[in-house]
């Protein structure tokens, strides 16, 4: 790997062209990879891919005039100094925010780049193409950190966001919130059937953790298997698998913890508390981002968790 100041200006501008060709390809998948949820940025990430091929004529123009048509192949990796950006260009879907931030380190380095590079310049016509580039990088710069308020219409805008937030539930709240639900619920019955059958707080505890674990294991194999993501746009199936067993988990143990006190009735008491807190939790939930009106989710969601709780009493006391 060489170091950035052991090359000369030919090599420094063999480098440019390469640097000015791959931020085109990148902002060309931006675009290709926005299009469909976020047409007004895919728009200005294709112009400004645009822009980095012209940036990119320039450059070999000069060098063919100074060094001939030979242009030496030098990549960034080839360079110590230079930030390796993770690929999220190749992800599907792909998160507008993280387009946006990328986007504006790419344009700051390439700025540090050519200031580095025209500091060591000693040819006219190179130094003032590289001040032309180092101006050029100083608006991109701009457009990557203002890119929400750039050329976006109002409404343009309100798309983009709807389909973020969109896209946040199906791959995150809908899981997240199947799973507890799932835990919350299906794991009153045996928690407090075990509770009531044996007065034993300790044994209470185990049976909470195991059907709390087994219920999240059993959940995140479900939702993994259930839908690959392609076509629904739910993200990737492992991942909302693990978001829904995590929850699922969760959801028995919060009632589950109380066990670990070893007087029955007061870990009884504190773990119906939590359990009470846990449906209404769930509910604001389910209202905030299903559209349902809170005392509808609440009645729903409350009435489902008492009658599976009242059948774990039944069965533990008979």
């Amino acid at each position: 790997m060489r170091k950035f100041g052991d090359l000369d200006q030919r090599e420094i501008l063999a480098l440019a062209i390469s640097l000015e060709e791959e931020h085109g390809r990148i902002y060309a998948d931006y675009a290709a990879g926005l299009s469909a949820d976020y047409p007004a940025s895919a728009k200005i990430f294709s112009e400004l891919g645009e822009e980095e091929n012209e940036h990119r004529r320039w450059l070999i123009d000069l060098f063919r005039r100074k060094f001939g048509d030979h242009i030496p192949l030098i990549r960034r990796q080839d360079v110590s100094g230079f930030v390796r950006h993770d690929p999220i260009w190749m992800v599907r879907p792909l998160g507008i925010e993280k387009v946006r931030r990328q986007a504006e380190q790419i344009e700051a380095e390439t700025r540090s780049f050519y200031q580095s590079a025209l500091a060591r310049a000693s040819d006219a016509e190179i130094r003032k193409l590289l001040g032309d580039l180092i101006a050029a990088e100083n608006e991109h710069i701009e457009i990557a950190h203002d890119v929400a308020a750039v050329e976006l219409t109002d409404k343009a805008k309100m798309r983009e966001a709807h389909a973020a937030r969109r896209s946040f539930v199906l791959k995150y709240v809908q899981p997240g919130l199947t799973g507890l639900i799932d835990g919350s619920i299906s794991t009153l019955a045996p928690i407090f059937a075990a509770a009531f059958a044996t007065h034993n707080t300790w044994q209470t505890f185990l049976v909470g953790i195991a059907a709390s674990v087994g219920a999240g294991i059993s959940m995140a194999f479900a939702e993994a298997l259930s839908d690959d993501g392609e076509i629904s746009g739910r993200g990737h199936p492992w991942l909302r698998g693990s978001v829904t067993g995590l929850m699922t988990a969760l959801g028995g143990i919060g009632h589950t913890l109380p066990y670990l006190i070893p007087d029955f009735w007061t870990a009884t008491t504190i773990a119906v508390s939590v359990v009470f807190i846990e449906l209404w939790i769930i509910a604001g939930i389910r209202s905030q981002f299903s559209e349902t009106k809170f005392w509808r989710a609440a009645s729903e969601v409350v009435v489902g968790g008492l009658i599976v709780f009242m059948v774990g009493i039944l069965i533990g006391s008979a």
